[in-house]
């Protein structure tokens, strides 16, 4: 499934993807830091932190919205690692599972808070790369909108065009039906559009 011109572009390519490791990392030296961290080696989990707090802080706050919550959630998400490490049989499998435990993380947060609750709309910026293309106006009101849709399928959006995530992985990450995945990617795409539509027509003029 790909995203139009207008609808995620934004996302994509700009972000980094939650369960990947940076370009500097390798998975088999990755591999070998998790297993001295299951060993119990305090040194290696910090370095386990310390490769992929940015990725899962950029998944929190751009879920969340707010700093102090992603920071609060991230180290959450660490400390529930810590428990789990046992039960992670490699790196792709610790990559899958900070980031489903992200997402579960944060609906549960979303879900809890005020109907109406104000968001500071430039809290997503922090964790981007700088961009020398694109409309900035247009991307900060992507960005708004992605951020005014429910917990479900702000998360659906953001795995798939954040994480890079096909509609079968997004499913398993959010225990959810795969047909359920799909009409929240074309409902959000299709209301994204809708209220991009004006944006674009000015642009045009």
């Amino acid at each position: 499934m790909k995203a139009d011109a207008v609808s995620l572009s934004t996302l994509s390519d700009t972000r980094p993807v939650a369960g990947a490791l940076p370009a500097s990392e390798s998975p088999d030296r990755v591999g070998r830091v998790l297993t001295r961290a299951q060993a119990g080696d305090r040194a290696a989990f910090r370095e386990l932190i310390c490769t992929y707090q940015a990725r899962i802080y950029s998944l929190a706050l751009r879920m969340l919205g707010v700093r102090e919550d992603a920071q609060e959630l991230a180290q959450d998400v660490f400390v529930i690692l810590h428990r789990h490490l046992p039960k992670i049989v490699s790196v792709a499998h610790l990559g899958a599972w900070l980031r489903k435990a992200v997402c579960h993380r944060a609906i549960d947060r979303l879900r809890s808070r005020p109907r109406h609750i104000a968001l500071p709309l430039d809290a997503a910026d922090e964790q981007e790369a700088p961009r020398q293309d694109g409309d900035p106006i247009l991307e900060g009101h992507l960005r708004q909108l992605i951020a005014s849709l429910p917990p479900i399928p702000r998360s659906v959006v953001l795995l798939r065009y954040q994480e890079d995530l096909d509609p079968s992985e997004i499913a398993e990450a959010l225990g959810v039906p795969l047909n359920t995945v799909k009409s929240h990617l074309r409902r959000s795409l299709a209301l994204i559009r809708a209220r991009c539509a004006p944006w674009r027509g000015d642009k045009r003029q």
